[in-house]
Formats: C-alpha cells, sequence, structure tokens
C-alpha cells in the first residue's frame, strides 16, 4: 500500500532529528578525545579580593567593585561569589563562573584607577581589565607576585586555542542545550559564530584534533622545571619555613642575617619594653615583614613601619616556629629531655655542655647567639618584667619539640620549658669552654 504524503514527511523529520543528534554526539565524543577533562586543576592560590571588571572585550565599563572568593590555578584566575560555590559539584550551579586566561596577560600596579589603596590590574588579550584590592598591605602583595609568577611561567606568545577548546569542553553540558544551540543570555552573538564554528570543525577534522594534541604536548614539554624558575628568580627560596642548615648555606654563614637584625635591633630599642617576647605584636605588620624577608628585599627594621618592637619579635619568634626542623634537632630532642631529669645539678650542666657541642655548626652558633641575646633581657627584668621562667615559657615550644608528637604533650611541654629555662640560667656555664 502507497504511503502517504505526511508518512513521507514524517519519516524525513525522523532521520533528520536521528543525523543531527548523531552529529552533536559525534562532536562531543572527538572533544572529549581532543582535549581530556580537567574538571579539578590544581589550585596555586584562594582567598577573598575586592573586584571590580572596568572593560570587557575592550569596551570599557562602570567601575563596581564587590567582593569575590578568586582562585588561581594553572593558566587561569576563577571569580566566585563565594567559596560555597567554588565547592558546589553541579556544573549548572558555576556556569555563570567568569574565568580570566593568564595567557598573555599583562599585571601591573594601578594606583590611579582608584581612590582605594594597594590596587592592581589584570588586563587579558581579549581586552578584558580587572582591578584588584585588599586592605591588607601583605595580602595584596602576596596575590600579585603569585599571579605575576603564574603569568611569567607561560610562553611569552603562547597559543591560547587549546584553553578555548577546554573551556568549551567544560562548559558544553551547561552552555549547549539539547538542540544544540548556545544560550543568546549566556553568549553574545559576535561570539556564536566562532564558536560554532570551533565546534564543528573540531568535530570533522582529524587533522584539527592531531594539531591539537600536538600543540597540547609542545606546550607541557616547554614547562621550565622548578630548578629552572628558581634559577631564574621566578620562585626564590624562602627565609621562613625553611631548613636552617639551608638558609645558612645559601647566606654563606652560620647564623642567619634575619636573626642577627633581629637580635639587634631588639637590644638597641627593646631591651627595656615591658613583656618584651610575651606581647603580641600586630599580624598583618609581623606577616608583612615576614612577605619583606622572603622576597630578599632590602630591610632596614629601624624604618617607621618597624616601630612597634613587638612586631620584631613576633617575626623573629615566627622565624624559629616554622623552621622545618627546630632549633633543637629531632635528633636531640630526647636526649635533652634525659638531660633535663637529671637531678644533680653539675651532672645536668655537663650533659648540657656536651650536647650543645656536638649540635651542628648552624644550630650551635645560632643557639649560643639567642640565648646571650635572651640573658640581655634577663638582666632588665626589672623594667621588662621577664624573668627565666617567663622567657622559658616564650621560646620553649618554639625551640625544640618532638618530631613525632605520639607520647603526652602536656609533659613534652613541660620539659620544653624547663629545657629553654635551664640554657638561659646555666648559659655562662654551658658555653664557658667557648670562646666568642
Amino acid at each position: 500500500m502507497p504511503s502517504s504524503p505526511q508518512q513521507h514527511k514524517g519519516a524525513e523529520q525522523y532521520w533528520r532529528s536521528q543525523i543531527s543528534r548523531h552529529r552533536r554526539n559525534h562532536s562531543q565524543h572527538v572533544l572529549k578525545d581532543v582535549i581530556p577533562p580537567l574538571e579539578h586543576p590544581m589550585v596555586e592560590k584562594e582567598g577573598y579580593l575586592q573586584k571590580a571588571k572596568i572593560a570587557d572585550g575592550g569596551k570599557k565599563l562602570r567601575k563596581n567593585w564587590s567582593t569575590s572568593w578568586i582562585v588561581l590555578s594553572g593558566r587561569k584566575i576563577e571569580f566566585y561569589k563565594d567559596s560555597k560555590q567554588q565547592a558546589l559539584p553541579n556544573m549548572k550551579t558555576r556556569h555563570n563562573v567568569e574565568s580570566v586566561d593568564l595567557c598573555g596577560a599583562h599585571i601591573e600596579w594601578a594606583k590611579e584607577k582608584s581612590s582605594k589603596k594597594s590596587v592592581f590590574q589584570i588586563t587579558t588579550v581579549s581586552g578584558n581589565e580587572f582591578l584588584l584590592q585588599s586592605d591588607i598591605d601583605f595580602l595584596i602583595l602576596d596575590w600579585f607576585q603569585a599571579i605575576k609568577n603564574a603569568i611569567d611561567r607561560l610562553p611569552k606568545n603562547p597559543s591560547c586555542g587549546s584553553l578555548e577548546l577546554f573551556n568549551l569542553q567544560r562548559s558544553s553540558n551547561s552552555e549547549l542545550p539539547s538542540h544544540g544551540h548556545i544560550d543568546r543570555k549566556e553568549q553574545k552573538p559576535e561570539h556564536r559564530k566562532s564558536f560554532m564554528f570551533r565546534l564543528h570543525h573540531s568535530a570533522s577534522d582529524t587533522s584539527d584534533k592531531n594539531r591539537v594534541k600536538s600543540r597540547l604536548k609542545k606546550f607541557i614539554s616547554r614547562r621550565p622545571s622548578l630548578k629552572t624558575l628558581q634559577e631564574k628568580g621566578i620562585i626564590k627560596d624562602q627565609i621562613f619555613g625553611s631548613h636552617l642548615h639551608t638558609v645558612c648555606e645559601r647566606e654563606h654563614s652560620t647564623v642567619p642575617w634575619f636573626v642577627k637584625q633581629c637580635i639587634e635591633a631588639v637590644e638597641k630599642r627593646g631591651l627595656d619594653v615591658d613583656g618584651i617576647y610575651r606581647v603580641s605584636g600586630n599580624l598583618a605588620t609581623i606577616q608583612k615583614l615576614r612577605f619583606i624577608v622572603n622576597q630578599e628585599e632590602k630591610l632596614n627594621l629601624d624604618d617607621s613601619q618597624w616601630e612597634d618592637i613587638h612586631v620584631v619579635t613576633g617575626a623573629l619568634k615566627m622565624f624559629f616556629r616554622e623552621l622545618s626542623e627546630p632549633l633543637f634537632p629531632y635528633s636531640f630532642f630526647e636526649r635533652f629531655v634525659e638531660a633535663i631529669k637529671k637531678q644533680d645539678s653539675n651532672e645536668k650542666i655537663e650533659t648540657m655542655r656536651s650536647l650543645v657541642k656536638r649540635l651542628p655548626p648552624p644550630n650551635h652558633d645560632t643557639m649560643k647567639i639567642l640565648f646571650r641575646h635572651l640573658t640581655k633581657i634577663v638582666a632588665k627584668a626589672s623594667q621588662n618584667l621577664m624573668s627565666t621562667q617567663s622567657l622559658g615559657i616564650v621560646f620553649g615550644p618554639t625551640l625544640l619539640r618532638a618530631e613525632n608528637e605520639s607520647g603526652n604533650v602536656a609533659v613534652h611541654m613541660v620539659y620544653q620549658n624547663q629545657i629553654a629555662e635551664f640554657m638561659l640560667t646555666e648559659y655562662d656555664k654551658i658555653f664557658s669552654s667557648e670562646e666568642d
């Protein structure tokens, strides 16, 4: 029985829909082959900053500041409303997250762009411009350096096509409806044509797929090693958080210069200050000092910004607290604990002196100059109200600790305080046979 025109028309519509679906599925599979999904790139830095977008594709925008949760990972920055939005697993709830490609971007301080203090600007190759700001000096300095390092690590004349395809593949589920067209609310008209062109050609042209793979391999192979970045000064060796031996070796000394500078500053203007080493300085200012030291910038502790001596003492304590291995090495911890348990005072002094002599030169010399400095603090106890016991409580947990705190932490703390106090009280006898 011959079929009716309506049946022919229905069959034609059916096959057209099947072909369209096949093409759409095929394009998505090819994209997955070209760019493997990387849903969780390594996060280098994240936190809250003030953000204002002042240009979009070269078109100037009205400045509108807002607080954003900012995530720096690899070659891009993402702006979220808050940290909770970043943690959302559903891509549909994250499709409106603004992403900035640092490939070829430029970063600079922008004092003239805002009345706010500590503002810097990021300009992308696509003509987008962003201002980032924080009232906390050390925080914004840290962000500026982290983003600048990320930009410097990228090739000077990079091809950003691979990242565009990656962003396209990541967002395809949320931005492409089932009929294969782009949501007009999500994409500007001038972008739709190029978007569909990339989509169809990457899906149908095998040579394009191979070319993208080749570019990705070349990009990965060109990434500089950590050693190269350190040699070029892009990534600097840190002072805080390093091993004491590493710091001393780099400075060709047995006592870190920062320790010497802090001690000199305290002895110049802090020996008679009430609660010296016990009173805490402003943490933000201490962190700013820490940042400057880590960047190997010129440091003058007589500068007015460090006039609060508690900031200097706080930074010195932080240096010792953040050493990857304490001033009293892990391998000596139990031996010092056994020594402090001895009942006979003379035997205790001899054991301590013997242990101190066996310390590695950086530990020995730094320990000697530190405790000699603390004896000067004790000498002014009537003015600064800091006794040997008070200093032992402050410096005990800072200078020595067990490598594995599996035992009784409270008992360890008692011994830590006693060891520091005894070293201070018997300084002359423990270091008596040594020349200054």
